[in-house]
């Protein structure tokens, strides 16, 4: 058999790569099962991720405290999942509601607070999703952002018991911030997609400008008070 070329060789070792990785391809790319980031809808909550690290020996807690009164919320598409047997807390099972600003040093801290109002004991685990709309569901400013340096944890929540993430900004008149009013606060649960409908009477919030940022935590037992 005659001797190849390098040339005819080297079109060859290409042309297998090239139908190598279209086999890759075919079959689901790397594989590094990584799963894209929550799409965003106009006027709505984003939906949470529960940021689970790979870490088997992250923290456990049991949720102790009822929700504080005040206003509620309601789901806003509740559905019922009978044949669901996973211990996360869906939409549908919770409640939310905001609880009392702790201001300092020019910054506004409130807890988003959700309750178990089912008859089961579930969990919750990462961020919120929120967003500040007006009264005709439009949203105000960005989408908040997560705050970084806590570890989520797993909450578990026993029928009427809660967990609450906080959030906070900087006073508008502060930090000179272009400011809005909401209507209301959208607050989707992590790993939902519903979201819930929570009367906002915090007051002004930053939407755009200088120090225009709403950060968010993770969810902690109890409420925040």
């Amino acid at each position: 058999m005659a001797n190849k070329s390098p040339s005819v060789h080297r079109a060859a070792l290409f042309a297998s790569a090239v139908a190598m990785l279209g086999l890759l391809t075919a079959c689901g790319g790397s594989g590094d099962g990584a799963a894209s980031a929550p799409s965003t809808l106009p006027g709505t909550a984003a939906p949470a991720t529960g940021d689970r690290p790979t870490d088997s020996a992250s923290a456990s807690v049991s949720a102790s405290s009822s929700a504080p009164g005040g206003t509620t919320a309601t789901a806003s598409n509740p559905q019922s999942s009978p044949a669901d047997t996973s211990s996360r807390c869906h939409t549908s099972e919770l409640r939310a509601t905001v609880g009392r600003n702790n201001p300092g040093a020019g910054q506004e801290n409130f807890p988003i607070v959700l309750t178990n109002t089912s008859s089961r004991t579930c969990t919750v685990r990462g961020y919120p999703g929120a967003a500040f709309v007006d009264a005709s569901g439009r949203q105000l400013g960005p989408d908040p952002k997560r705050e970084s340096g806590s570890a989520p944890t797993t909450v578990t929540l026993a029928p009427g018991r809660s967990a609450w993430a906080g959030l906070t900004f900087s006073n508008p008149e502060v930090s000179g911030a272009h400011a809005a009013t909401p209507a209301s606060l959208l607050v989707t649960p992590p790993d939902e997609r519903d979201h819930l409908t929570v009367k906002w009477t915090g007051g002004q919030v930053p939407v755009s400008g200088n120090a225009s940022s709403v950060r968010l935590t993770v969810f902690s037992a109890g409420t925040g008070a």
